[in-house]
This record gives C-alpha cells, sequence and structure tokens, in this order.
C-alpha cells in the first residue's frame, strides 16, 4: 500500500509542478486550463497466459467501476490526463492438466497519465492521447485451491481516444475508450493441493469504455 500511495502521489506532483507557475486565471486565454471528469467505465480484459508444466490459459472477469480524472491543458489542443481508478477481477486458470482452477480475486489500482490531443470544435470536441500505466495489484485472494497467489505490479502503455460534448460553457458529457498494454507475472503457491508452485505469464490487456459528465475550470 506504500507504494500505492507513493505513485498516486507523484503522478500528482506532475500536473502540480507543470501548473506552478500559471496559477493566475487569464480571460484572454480562450480556454479552460483544468477539466474534471467522473465516468462509469467497463472494463474488459483481453487475457491471455503463459502456464509452465501444467499448461492452459487464464479467465479474467470483466468490472463495472467509477473513474475519476483530472485534466490539465497546455494550450488549447495539448494536455495532460491523470486517470484514477480501481476494480475488482475474478481469476481463474483454464483448460490445464489439472482442469479448471478457480485463482480468487485480485483488486487492480492502474494509475495512467496520457498525453493528448483535442481538436476544435463548436460543441463537439474529439481527442486522442498515448501514456504510460503502472498497474499495482493489491488485496488477492487465493480460491479454494491455492496456498497463495501473487502478482507482480507493472508498467505498460496506455492509448485512448474520446469526445467531449458541451452542455454549456463549464458541463459537458464525456465519451471515452482506453486500450492498455499490461503484462504480469503471477506466482500460484499450490503446494497443498498439486504440489507445485507455478509462475504464468500473464497477458491483460484490458479495453476500457466510459461514459461521464466534465467540468471545466
Amino acid at each position: 500500500m506504500k507504494k500505492t500511495i507513493f505513485t498516486v502521489l507523484a503522478m500528482c506532483f506532475i500536473f502540480t509542478a507543470v501548473s506552478a507557475q500559471e496559477n493566475e486565471p487569464n480571460p484572454t486565454m480562450g480556454f479552460s486550463k483544468w477539466q474534471v471528469r467522473l465516468r462509469a467505465i467497463a472494463i474488459v480484459p483481453n487475457e491471455s497466459a503463459t502456464i509452465p508444466v501444467i499448461g492452459g490459459d487464464v479467465q479474467i472477469s470483466n468490472a463495472y467501476v467509477p473513474e475519476l480524472d483530472f485534466t490539465y491543458f497546455f494550450n488549447k489542443n495539448l494536455a495532460a490526463e491523470l486517470i484514477l481508478a480501481t476494480s475488482k477481477h475474478d481469476v481463474k486458470a483454464i483448460s490445464t492438466a489439472a482442469g479448471d482452477i478457480p485463482l480468487g480475486d485480485v483488486w487492480l489500482l492502474p494509475p495512467t497519465l496520457t498525453l493528448q490531443y483535442h481538436f476544435d470544435g463548436d460543441v463537439v470536441h474529439p481527442y486522442f492521447g498515448a501514456g504510460l500505466n503502472y498497474t499495482l495489484f493489491y488485496n488477492e485472494s487465493a480460491g479454494p485451491v491455492a496456498d497463495r497467489v501473487s502478482y507482480d505490479n507493472a508498467l505498460g502503455f496506455a492509448f485512448q481516444m474520446g469526445f467531449d460534448i458541451d452542455l454549456n460553457d463549464i458541463w459537458f458529457i464525456n465519451i471515452d475508450a482506453k486500450y492498455l498494454l499490461l503484462n504480469t507475472d503471477a506466482t500460484v503457491n499450490a503446494t497443498s493441493a498439486l504440489g507445485a508452485t507455478v509462475v504464468a505469464d500473464v497477458d491483460i490487456n484490458p479495453f476500457i469504455a466510459g461514459i461521464g459528465f466534465g467540468m471545466r475550470f
């Protein structure tokens, strides 16, 4: 959890440092420097795994959670966005030599920072972005078979596209899609049941779709 707090604070510090020199509002700029959005998101893993010894694959459940993000505009088109959410997923090893093995569940905290380009528009404002994601795994449960399951925290790439639809000068609707390239090593200690500890190379690679409201200030 200390690593979680450090990571979130470090990424927030980036935003603070970038804007520290320009705290005073400037009505002549023609754009709002900050946006905040609250989205409802669906997280759909595109999972696969390489599992030595027992073979098989992995199955990871979808998740539906809220997401909060903060966007800072360097100018009217170029911005950086910090995305915060956490989700819980059920995990199962499937089609192994020992059959299907439930591996409990795990929580993911994947703070993501993207650099975005926003296109000009009167009411609809499309954008696309790319950046980095650092996923922290926590509160793992092992399920009924394994003695313990752990996951390595992982750094990956994030790709993003979406658009804002103005309701007025302050409020807007947001529709957003992201794809994360996320890989981790999962260590399954199943000594009691199977007499072995297995380390699997797992690709999660989630597609994330969201809709919500935003505010400019």
